[in-house]
């Protein structure tokens, strides 16, 4: 069984321009990981023509998509009926991106097959990860 989840989804970014344009993305789920998702943007739909990653918390996904969540880099709220706006706040600026909350809960059920919410806790590898800190201290 994969211990990674990764959906392409589409979604519309908003600019200062009338027309919203759609670009490609990529929700992350690593077992790995437990407690973080992320969303991958490619080279063509970034601005500076590079990968860009964001990650943050499940929990911010899922409390966003049913109210205003967020108080840091990266904020969620619910927006109409059927859409979700992430937005990610950087020292270069904010984008802001809009998409269908029935893409996201799909991610999030898939991810909670994977690791159940409440239980991430029994997925995380403490003795590996300070053994690799006590490595790189050294």
């Amino acid at each position: 069984m994969s211990t990674v989840i990764e959906q392409a989804v589409q979604v519309r970014l908003v600019a200062s321009a009338p027309q919203m344009e759609s670009v490609p993305a990529t929700l992350r789920y690593d077992r790995a990981d437990p407690f973080a998702v992320s969303m991958e943007f490619p080279p063509p739909a970034t601005l500076e023509g590079t990968e860009v990653s964001w990650a943050f918390s499940r929990e911010l996904l899922v409390e966003g998509m049913e109210a205003p969540a967020g108080q840091g880099d990266v904020r969620v709220r619910p927006y109409g009926y059927d859409r979700t706006v992430l937005e990610f706040h950087a020292p270069e600026g904010t984008a802001m991106v809009h998409i269908r909350s029935c893409e996201l809960r799909r991610f999030l059920k898939r991810a909670q097959g994977l690791v159940p919410v409440g239980r991430e806790h029994l997925f995380l590898d403490l003795d590996g990860d300070l053994a690799e800190l006590m490595r790189d201290a050294c």
